[in-house]
């Protein structure tokens, strides 16, 4: 296992970039703990991939360094950093049987065949393969075939890191949830470091110990799921995670007030005078349908999804959405939404700013 280190790292495609939207990956520093398990989130070209293929080695950032633990590897190729990966498309070994493609890691650095039986039959336990381990690769589906490349991405317990690029994508759903369920348990148990690139926040938010929020080739926030819900760092970190994503209004903020739409919203805390682009961000989770407190709106519709009902409402022409607790009653006349105080965060040019100073000390 490996601490891994982005130092000053940033990427571009092209020869010669010469403004920010050419780079793919602009500059970040992070430093990755040893033995926890990450998930790269974010929208399609955010930049996930060319991440996760400069951490190992199949590309050579344009700037900066990468580091496992205190070694440079920058320019290590991939055979060189012990890592394992596996892709969003199966990569198998036709010819091979399951158990020979299993074996195939740990045979190619000279294991003992008793070790290498031991380890194989315990992986195909896990991908649930044990029946299928002496039939070749050739005739499997290719959600077979993907548990295979998993299975041999996790034999060897010995790697510095383990990277996964979207690889459930062509497993089927009940499939995908064992799967994220034992990749986690294998988490557990070795503590390998693990890297898992994906555009579900389900996998993600399920997954990893620390979600890591791109957008369009920034890290825009990495922290725990609890983190991202409760305080998003960025309005794409509110929008992107939750379902339905983060309620985010203009508006206009003075103190512990904010106006929206010509209506005064309450806040937790004294934001002072914030200028530039100010937006109030708040989870439908915390906003609650009233008769006479709060933002006027409309009821467009009620949504039943089960555990909860949505209300999509209209404020001002903003779109705003809440939940509705499941079997409460939406009571007649209700046309207000009230916000919870300390569920509201403020952002300022997309970012969430902090408070100048708490409401205790004000009073």
């Amino acid at each position: 296992m490996a601490k891994i280190t982005l130092d000053n790292l940033a990427h571009s495609y092209l020869d010669n970039p010469a403004s920010d939207e050419d780079w793919a990956l602009k500059e970040m520093n992070h430093v990755w703990g040893d033995g926890e398990a990450y998930a790269l989130l974010g929208a399609s070209g955010c930049g996930k991939s060319t991440l996760l293929n400069i951490i190992s080695g199949l590309l050579r950032p344009s700037r900066g360094r990468i580091l496992f633990g205190d070694t440079d590897v920058t320019d290590a190729p991939t055979a060189a950093r012990n890592i394992a990966q596996v892709f969003q498309f199966p990569v198998v070994y036709d010819t091979m049987t399951v158990r020979e493609n299993l074996a195939f890691p740990l045979r190619n650095r000279g294991a003992e065949p008793g070790y290498i039986a031991t380890r194989v039959q315990a992986i195909a336990a896990m991908i649930g393969m044990e029946a299928e381990l002496d039939r070749k690769a050739r005739g499997l589906t290719a959600d077979a075939k993907q548990k295979i490349s998993l299975g041999r991405g996790m034999v060897r317990e010995d790697v510095n890191a383990l990277l996964f690029d979207e690889p459930l994508t062509v497993i089927d759903p009940h499939m995908k949830w064992e799967l994220r369920t034992q990749l986690k348990a294998l988490h557990h148990q070795f503590g390998h470091t693990m890297i898992y690139v994906t555009h579900d926040q389900t996998e993600a938010l399920t997954f990893a110990d620390k979600v890591v929020v791109m957008h369009e080739g920034r890290v825009v926030q990495m922290g725990t799921p609890q983190e991202l819900f409760e305080r998003p760092e960025h309005t794409f970190v509110g929008y992107f995670i939750g379902s339905p994503g983060m309620n985010l209004l203009p508006a206009e903020v003075e103190g512990a007030r904010a106006r929206v739409a010509g209506h005064e919203v309450a806040l937790g805390a004294d934001y002072g005078r914030p200028t530039g682009r100010v937006e109030i961000g708040v989870r439908p989770d915390f906003v609650t349908l009233t008769q006479e407190e709060g933002l006027p709106v409309t009821v467009r519709r009620i949504e039943d999804v089960g555990r909860h009902r949505i209300a999509r409402l209209d404020a001002g022409g903003h779109a705003i959405n809440a939940i509705l607790p499941e079997g409460a009653a939406l009571s007649e006349g209700a046309r207000r939404a009230r916000f919870a105080p300390d569920a509201v965060n403020v952002y300022v040019d997309d970012w969430r700013i902090a408070p100048t100073q708490a409401l205790e000390e004000v009073s």
